[in-house]
């Protein structure tokens, strides 16, 4: 469920093999429940507005260290399984479950989720925030429709531009290109192309961008207190000193995310 953990770190994940995503992110992450710009709040939300009954099932690509089937299962009592090809992640995953109570609901697999296909047909098919599994929002769309029942919802967490940058400024926000995400209207608009009706969504805020983005930052301090003489410190304290910069300059203001569900139209 991480975003790029945001789509914007995804953007240096393509091609990577599929035993674990770069260290980088497992050093920043590693202290993150939710690997993107919500907050349990929204998670909350968001399996309220989905009105989610007993039972439900859920396939979760990307699902990252599981809190939103962990809690969804809890509050919820939905079933699931989380992939997620961050093996510390996964593990997180698990503990997650055993702490909640809830590990007899859901399963989760290290593995890389994209082109993965349930066994059996699910209720609710998401990925929330790791849309380069399927090469893009359609293609991902498109995989997680084949893990869907009749009638069910597909769950797409995506970046949006919130105002318009230049090309610095998207390059700054983590994006390649501006053209990489699109405008909210766009991008739900372009739901509608690909034959989906947009049925509910929930959009993070401010406060969920900066618990994403600055818990990294004492995570980040806290590994290089611990870790000096690791080969790795030279770019993780390169990271630390450049991010809070980047962050308040660009990502803060221009760039917005969000959880789309979806309904293919009949």
């Amino acid at each position: 469920m991480y975003m790029g953990a945001c789509q914007c770190i995804s953007l240096h994940m393509k091609g990577f093999p599929a035993v674990d995503i770069p260290r980088i992110f497992n050093v920043t992450e590693s202290a993150h429940r939710i690997h993107n710009p919500f907050t349990p709040d929204k998670f909350a939300t968001l399996g309220e507005a989905l009105r989610l009954e007993a039972g439900t099932s859920v396939l979760d690509l990307g699902s990252g260290s599981g809190e939103m089937l962990c809690t969804w299962a809890r509050d919820h009592g939905i079933v699931g399984t989380g992939i997620d090809m961050s093996r510390l992640f996964s593990e997180q995953a698990k503990h997650r479950a055993e702490e909640l109570g809830v590990a007899d609901r859901v399963t989760f697999i290290h593995a890389n989720a994209a082109g993965h296909v349930a066994d059996e047909k699910v209720d609710v098919a998401a990925c929330v925030g790791a849309t380069w599994i399927g090469g893009g929002v359609a293609g991902t769309i498109a995989l997680l429709a084949k893990s869907l029942r009749p009638g069910g919802i597909i769950l797409v967490g995506e970046p949006y531009w919130r105002v318009w940058p230049t090309e610095e400024i998207a390059r700054g926000c983590g994006a390649g290109a501006v053209a990489d995400f699109l405008a909210l209207p766009d991008l739900i608009a372009s739901f509608g192309k690909l034959d989906y009706d947009v049925v509910e969504m929930v959009l993070a805020n401010q406060d969920g961008w900066d618990r994403y983005e600055a818990a990294k930052w004492f995570t980040m301090r806290r590994w290089l207190d611990a870790n000096p003489d690791d080969d790795f410190a030279a770019e993780v304290r390169a990271k630390l000193t450049s991010e809070p910069w980047r962050y308040a300059t660009y990502t803060r203001d221009y760039l917005g995310w969000g959880v789309f569900a979806l309904m293919a139209r009949a």
